[in-house]
């Protein structure tokens, strides 16, 4: 079983002082990403020239945008631009895509979608609003960064554009949400975007202002000084009173099979193709203070839900062969419900709220991971409130009936969490009743394995007899099936209800962009990415599918 590629031996974790690619400077109430991404990528093979960027990169920007919510929360606006001459971005190295497995360029482009959304959710949500300067040429994922903030600003130098030229260079799509941000973002124009998106030079000057890829352009010569008080307006100041905390690094242990974090463990069964993903919960927590960062990255939700996130990225990149995660909880329900009801008291809290929107990430990104779940519920369980909701995003829910175990819903199942189409996990679990989410919404009484059957919130109930075969004939008859048709099921079955650009972004991009990467006019023999950079056009198979 290959598990230990060359590409699975990545760490997710990384700080300012370790980054290779970015600077973060913090001046009051104004931050600023500076790309400036180092030649050398996460593995050897290519070159990142013209700020093209890897995974590598954008682990660090990821971990910039979460620095600044938590470690600076006193910032209003957040500047991402270049710290090299004459190019904001260049994109997705194209030499790393054509020499990476098909499975690491999806995932790839996954991480990448995820944190381009971390970045729009701080601007929604946390007040830093993120500003694209395009202080050279744009394009490509060099562009579709940009469109993830709030607002671009493009320098007037006669050679400096926006572009997105996947389609008539490599024979792809932009792969990070641009065609989506294009049109339901930008509202560009339809002719104008089928344009734009095969003109492979791009568009420079007011013409890409008139078009609306940009908000604005400034000469070379007030291009700093007009974006800088752009930044001073919109941060307003920014937030003084917020105190930031420290956030150290996960550091698990590889223990056998498992790899044990504070309070979740990842245990990897190689031969069955199966894991089990488990949070410990602790005996007790302490009661939010009046300031409450004062916690620290210590507290549970945040420590336990960086842990969950860190295993589900390693999930994703290093067992590519793993088909089925069990997820389990230990700890006592009321330990959980009494959390529940504290973060909802304090969610005014800004520190509260950015816990709370962070544990909102880590479900979406297991409702975008392509694994089978199964969610668990038996003796020592704590399926309850905020913990619910990794049984709601699992595909099945088994439940054991026995005395002692229980479920409970609390206020953060009513609509704390979002799924990507807007939808509750448990608006979206029975769509065609929404009477029913109302009645559950308002139950608050623990429930035992036949009440939460009757409410529908089990996929099967066992008793102690028929426990174990009917967990093991459902895990022996899941990883049986095609991984193909898995990932495909189970994508179109998670997000029932309205579509969002969110969902358009994980479904139907993700969905071509996956299935384009495998054809041989993209990464054939004379496919345009095996042919990339090379004197030689591509030969296309010019039949329509």
């Amino acid at each position: 079983m290959e598990t230990a590629t060359q590409e699975s031996l990545i760490s997710f974790e990384t700080h300012p002082s370790q980054y290779r690619h970015l600077r973060l400077e913090v001046e009051g109430p104004i931050a600023r990403i500076l790309i400036d991404n180092h030649e050398d990528g996460l593995r050897p093979g290519y070159q990142l020239k013209l700020n093209s960027y890897d995974l590598g990169v954008d682990i660090e920007l990821a971990d910039a945008i979460q620095r600044l919510r938590f470690e600076h929360p006193e910032v209003g606006s957040v500047l991402v631009t270049s710290a090299q001459e004459g190019v904001f971005s260049s994109g997705a190295n194209i030499f790393m895509l054509g020499s990476s497995a098909h499975g690491f360029k999806v995932n790839f482009c996954k991480y990448t979608n995820e944190t381009r959304l971390y970045m729009e959710d701080a601007t929604e949500f946390s007040g830093q609003t993120y500003v694209a300067g395009l202080n050279g040429i744009a394009s490509g994922g060099g562009y579709e960064l940009p469109m993830a903030c709030e607002e671009i600003y493009l320098i007037d130098d006669r050679r400096s554009a926006v572009a997105l030229p996947e389609v008539p260079y490599l024979g792809v799509l932009p792969g990070t949400g641009g065609l989506t941000r294009l049109v339901d973002k930008r509202k560009v124009r339809r002719d104008r975007a089928d344009v734009f998106s095969t003109l492979a030079e791009g568009i420079k000057g007011q013409r890409a202002k008139e078009w609306g890829l940009v908000d604005d352009v400034f000469p070379a010569s007030t291009f700093d000084e007009k974006v800088n008080e752009r930044l001073s307006e919109l941060a307003d100041g920014g937030y003084p009173n917020r105190k930031g905390i420290s956030m150290d690094a996960l550091t698990p242990v590889q223990e056998g099979d498992t790899l044990q974090y504070r309070h979740v463990s990842l245990t990897v069964n190689e031969r069955d193709r199966v894991a089990t993903l488990s949070m410990q919960v602790p005996d007790a927590l302490p009661n939010i203070p009046e300031n409450a960062s004062d916690l620290g990255a210590d507290w549970f939700p945040l420590r336990a839900f960086r842990e969950w996130d860190d295993a589900i990225l390693r999930l994703r990149f290093h067992y590519p062969e793993v088909g089925l995660v069990l997820f389990k909880t230990q700890g006592a329900l009321e330990v959980v419900r009494d959390m529940d009801e504290q973060m909802e008291a304090h969610k005014e809290d800004w520190f509260v709220r950015e816990v709370t929107l962070f544990m909102k990430r880590v479900f979406k990104r297991v409702d975008c991971t392509a694994r089978s779940f199964f969610a668990l519920i038996e003796e020592g369980s704590c399926f309850a409130g905020s913990l619910f909701e990794f049984a709601l995003a699992a595909d099945r829910i088994y439940m054991l009936e026995e005395e002692g175990v229980s479920v409970q819903l609390t206020n953060q199942n009513a609509g704390t969490f979002p799924m990507a189409n807007g939808l509750t996990r448990l608006q979206t679990r029975f769509i065609g009743d929404p009477a029913h989410v109302e009645t559950l919404v308002k139950r608050r009484e623990m429930m035992d394995t036949e009440t939460a059957d009757d409410f529908g919130l089990v996929t099967v109930a066992a008793d102690e007899i028929d426990w174990e075969d009917e967990v093991r004939l459902a895990v022996e008859e899941r990883v049986s099936l095609s991984p193909d048709s898995l990932t495909g099921m189970e994508a179109s079955l998670r997000f029932a209800g309205p579509e969002t650009m969110e969902t358009k972004i994980f479904g139907r991009l993700s969905a071509w962009q996956n299935w384009i990467f495998q054809r041989p006019n993209a990464v054939g023999e004379k496919g345009a990415i095996t042919l990339y950079g090379q004197p030689v056009n591509p030969v296309f198979d010019f039949n329509r599918t």
